[in-house]
């Protein structure tokens, strides 16, 4: 199977940028599964219904979220019942929501799972512990894991120790793709973060302007997503169906004027 996993998607512009060119993208290069980090989606924090549905006309398969997933009040209202958006698994019990699920394409089973991160991060459950007990549960051969995290010494040391038990980690969260995907000596595909999806001429997506203007000034100020050029990044990831294991991985990285 072939999956693409895109990195976190920011407000219009990234949104955008996957109405006009996902179904391209899939076609030419073939991929069964898109997987997308969207919990910046609605206005560049959180996610509501009509941008959720949106996207997931737009071809978007499974949803990932991060510690923004309850930015905007309103996925209060749908998450229960929306099964192919998947919040961190290291909240705490009874949270809404779900953090990993089982989907089916073409007669294949797949897992996703999302985690966050501990440093630099607010005080989730503890990410290992926790994959453990989901990986216990799960038959599923096919495990695709985003990790959303600051860290890249906890993201690489996430990768390692799920080396050979599920078949990605694709690390999200810092909005900056890393030129580091490989397989790792077990045969689960990593990358310590998949980038953004959102304004090219930006700071994480946001306006560059404001967000130099906070670091001189030391001032609040409220952001506001970039305008203009648009870039999508993403992985590409191979998998066999009858191991589980990866076979290659690719970055995927291009920019679309609106």
């Amino acid at each position: 199977m072939r999956f693409l996993a895109i990195g976190d998607v920011v407000g219009r512009p990234g949104r955008n940028i996957i109405k006009n060119s996902l179904n391209k993208v899939k076609e030419n290069y073939h991929i069964d599964v898109v997987i997308a980090n969207c919990e910046n989606s609605a206005g560049g924090n959180g996610i509501s219904k009509k941008v959720a549905d949106e996207l997931f006309s737009a071809g978007i398969n499974v949803m990932t979220m991060g510690n923004h997933v309850w930015a905007n009040k309103e996925i209060f209202a749908f998450i229960e019942n929306e099964h192919r958006i998947v919040r961190p698994a290291n909240y705490p019990e009874k949270t809404p929501g779900r953090g990993y699920n089982i989907y089916i394409n073409n007669g294949n089973e797949y897992a996703v799972i999302n985690l966050c991160g501990r440093v630099f991060m607010e005080n989730f459950e503890c990410p290992f512990k926790r994959i453990d007990e989901i990986l216990e549960r799960l038959k599923t051969k096919i495990i695709l894991v985003d990790f959303h995290a600051e860290a890249t010494s906890e993201k690489k040391a996430f990768g390692y120790y799920l080396d050979g038990r599920v078949s990605c980690v694709f690390g999200t969260h810092t909005h900056v793709q890393t030129s580091d995907e490989r397989i790792l000596p077990n045969g689960t595909a990593y990358i310590t973060d998949v980038g953004m999806t959102g304004p090219y001429e930006s700071i994480l997506g946001v306006d560059k302007d404001l967000v130099i203007q906070k670091f001189i000034t030391m001032l609040p100020v409220r952001f506001e997503v970039a305008k203009g050029m648009a870039q999508l990044n993403g992985v590409i990831i191979d998998i066999d169906e009858n191991s589980g294991k990866a076979t290659n991985i690719q970055r995927l990285n291009f920019t679309l004027e609106e």
